[in-house]
């Protein structure tokens, strides 16, 4: 008997996230061991850091991050290129 597939729903309790987690719910076949995680935990929020989890819902799988999750996030140089941090004119 092969280990089942290990998927991690990092979670922040918002819509977006139920939604998905919803979503890999009704996905998951029945040798899938889906575990929906709370970012709002220390040891969860390590985990994810080092995933490279950079926004939120992400999902891992096998230990990896979904390409789908991955690259990512906020940017400083876009942020600044969008006017952060600057005046306005």
């Amino acid at each position: 008997m092969t280990a089942p597939r290990k998927i991690e729903i990092f979670n922040a309790g918002c819509p977006l996230c139920e939604e998905l987690i919803r979503r890999v719910n009704d996905i998951a076949c029945p040798s899938c061991a889906v575990s929906v995680l709370d970012m709002n935990a220390p040891a969860v929020a390590e985990r994810a850091k080092a995933l490279g989890v950079r926004s939120l819902p992400a999902v891992a799988i096998d230990g990896k991050l979904a390409d789908c999750c991955s690259g990512r996030g906020p940017d400083e140089a876009v942020l600044r290129a969008a006017g952060l941090g600057q005046a306005p004119a």
